[in-house]
């Protein structure tokens, strides 16, 4: 590969990373279904990787795709095609997918992989979009998309699309996924689901109140992911991000958290990260 695709960032492994929701409100709903919220995004460093491979025509494809998922259902193809008819952009890319999140877990993976798609062939395509106008792209492909285009941590409003940022402890965390996959939409059509939570203000979630209201439905309808946050709450607080299955606990010490890690990974599928109020992704085009 020439020195000048090189520099662009072709051939390069780009980050998207998990999310975790510090807090979870459902405040109403709207006439289609949609759910109001207010929630807190905050990035972490646990990582799927993606590499962009320059083709000589205007085909977009997988490397290697997902067992079981159509190329053309993958959320990177459909992100890559969605820039790809709004700009009338004639370049195809092959992209490869190093699946490092759990899918099914709410911690966004398959939104981080669309949003970072977007952001990177933004760039190595030359389009020039802004970050609001990807963010409006990116809505289009799931609502947890905007927020890792956005790219720092941020309090969310509406269908979670409404972002402002904020700052917050980047604190050490130990997830749990347990052996389930949640099914959102289950989640949400609960009929013992919280619709009716009363709004809070920024300063209520700083001042301690991160409270998920999908907690107590997942749970009665998972087993598992009880069993995890039963299993997690020996070590610090447990809680569900967004519907789940993930569960996860923050610590202030990296010897904690180390030390919470090695007493659950031989019974857990359990991951060792840290909480970042910027995206890894957003660090990588800050510093080149």
């Amino acid at each position: 590969m020439d020195k000048e695709l090189l520099e662009l960032g072709w051939g390069e492994k780009w980050p998207a990373p998990a999310k975790i929701n510090l807090m979870l409100r459902i405040i109403g709903q709207r006439e289609d279904g949609y759910h109001l919220l207010q929630t807190v995004f905050q990035m972490t460093d646990l990582c799927d990787w993606l590499t962009f491979h320059p083709v000589n025509d205007d085909r977009i494809g997988l490397q290697k795709p997902i067992p079981g998922v159509p190329e053309q259902d993958d959320l990177t193809v459909r992100a890559a095609n969605l820039l790809k008819q709004i700009t009338g952009c004639q370049q195809g890319v092959r992209i490869e997918v190093d699946k490092v999140l759990p899918m099914g877990g709410g911690l966004g993976g398959g939104s981080s992989d669309a949003a970072t798609t977007l952001v990177v062939l933004n760039r190595l395509w030359g389009l020039e979009l802004s970050l609001q106008k990807l963010m409006e792209i990116g809505l289009k492909l799931g609502a947890d998309v905007p927020v890792f285009v956005y790219g720092h941590t941020a309090w969310g409003e509406g269908v979670g699309e409404k972002l402002q940022a904020i700052e917050v402890p980047e604190n050490w965390l130990v997830i749990i996924k347990p052996d389930c996959h949640v099914n959102t939409k289950e989640i949400f059509s609960a009929k013992d689901l919280t619709r009716d939570s009363k709004p809070i203000k920024m300063t209520d979630f700083i001042e301690g109140d991160g409270r998920n209201d999908c907690t107590a439905t997942v749970c009665k309808q998972y087993p598992q992911v009880k069993d995890a946050m039963l299993a997690l709450s020996k070590y610090a607080e447990a809680k569900l991000t967004g519907t789940g299955a993930c569960v996860f606990a923050q610590f202030l010490t990296e010897l904690e958290a180390r030390n919470a890690y090695a007493s659950l990974k031989n019974e857990w599928q359990v991951y060792l990260t840290k909480g970042l109020n910027i995206s890894p992704l957003h660090n990588r085009f800050k510093h080149g």
